[in-house]
């Protein structure tokens, strides 16, 4: 019997006896949702909103207070700082109601309108309110007037810009909002094709190796029982990883070096097969199945349909920020085959897209005499 020589350039955990592979746990990333937009109660008087409407008005009032000359500043300031809250509030109110404006009309407008609207019938307000049962009418007396005239004309002036302002500050929130909200979506769509590919992968791998498996029984082989106690052992360590979006290349090693030592069982004068991995590149994510993909396709059509059997030699290496997989083998080609080299490498090139982007080539040349090389250049990212 021919012995299959292996050598691997990476840690010594990938060695071991046929069929035993070692179970590495993955990390798996979640994302947060994004809160609900605030509505009601909660947007009218948002904490921001409130701030913001409290130390401008303030800040109004204090300046303003210089033109008064009996009134106290914190008085101007008080008073300044209740017609920025009935300002805001109208402002929030007609931000949400009425639900649906007619086609002519803009929520915009309005909002401004309501906060010029609101700023000379809140300062009316106060200054009669403040006005005692027994005192004359502000409009009598010439100091309050002109206070009452200051207040009002400053808060027109100033009410409507600060309004647009905000307006301004809300839309760019809104557009941020909605381009995350696209964000996830498109992230959704593509964790969904992923796993709709992964779907299709897991019974495409799991059926041609069970035929394998089936060819030894049918032919009564001795080793039959053998390669279902390997089969056994590598299936209960592959498949979990068939349903993650992400894995690693020490994962994917230990896989491949299982599955052609259980090709090696079943046809062991006519495989042969060498690792040669760098250190660099155990630690690097890919999809699961990346590289078992490539040495299934070579076994099943390079070295099964020759009958002089051949060599797979796989190779792994880490180059400039990139990572470069190669398998080879000196089968019967690509032309020889019957059947083509079916959708496993197709589906693999789309898979890899949609983890890596469009950043990723795979390439498959003939090998002279007689063989394949299949070349996978992707970008060398750590798994989390």
């Amino acid at each position: 019997m021919l012995q299959a020589p292996r050598s691997v350039a990476g840690p010594i955990a990938l060695e071991g006896p046929p069929g035993e592979v070692v179970s590495i746990p993955t990390m798996v990333a979640t994302t947060t949702p994004l809160p609900p937009p605030a509505r009601g109660i909660a947007l009218l008087l948002g904490w921001r909103r409130l701030l913001v409407t409290l130390f401008a008005s303030g800040l109004l009032g204090l300046v303003l207070s210089a033109s008064y000359a009996t009134t106290p500043a914190v008085v101007v300031m008080g008073r300044a700082m209740i017609v920025g809250l009935a300002a805001m509030l109208a402002f929030g109110l007609f931000e949400q109601w009425p639900a649906r404006l007619p086609e002519w009309t803009a929520r915009w407008a309005l909002q401004v309108m309501a906060v010029a609207c609101a700023m000379p019938f809140t300062v009316l307000a106060i200054y009669l309110w403040n006005t005692g049962p027994n005192d004359p009418p502000f409009w009598q007396n010439e100091l309050r007037l002109n206070g009452f005239i200051s207040m009002t004309m400053t808060g027109l002036f100033f009410g409507p810009w600060i309004a647009v302002a905000a307006l301004l500050s809300r839309s760019e929130y809104v557009a941020r909002r909605h381009a995350l909200e696209r964000s996830e979506l498109e992230r959704k769509a593509l964790d969904a094709r992923l796993r709709l590919l992964q779907a299709q992968v897991e019974p495409h791998f799991l059926f041609n190796t069970l035929a394998n498996v089936r060819e030894l029984v049918v032919s009564g082989s001795p080793h039959a029982a053998t390669v279902l106690d390997s089969l056994i052992a590598y299936l209960r360590a592959a498949v979990p990883r068939l349903h993650e979006s992400v894995t690693t290349l020490e994962q994917e090693l230990q896989l491949v070096r299982a599955y052609l030592e259980l090709m090696h069982l079943r046809m062991p004068d006519r495989l042969q097969f060498e690792l040669q991995v760098d250190t660099a590149a155990l630690g690097l994510a890919c999809p699961p199945t990346t590289l078992l993909t490539l040495v299934e396709n070579a076994v099943r059509h390079g070295i099964d349909p020759s009958e002089e059997g051949g060599r797979i030699e796989v190779r792994v290496r880490v180059k400039d920020g990139r990572c470069l997989a190669e398998v080879r083998d000196t089968g019967v080609g690509i032309k020889a085959s019957s059947d083509g080299l079916g959708t496993g490498l197709a589906t693999l090139r789309e898979r890899l897209q949609l983890v890596f982007g469009a950043d990723v080539q795979l390439r498959i040349s003939s090998l002279v005499p007689h063989g394949a090389v299949v070349e996978l250049d992707f970008p060398a990212k750590a798994s989390a």
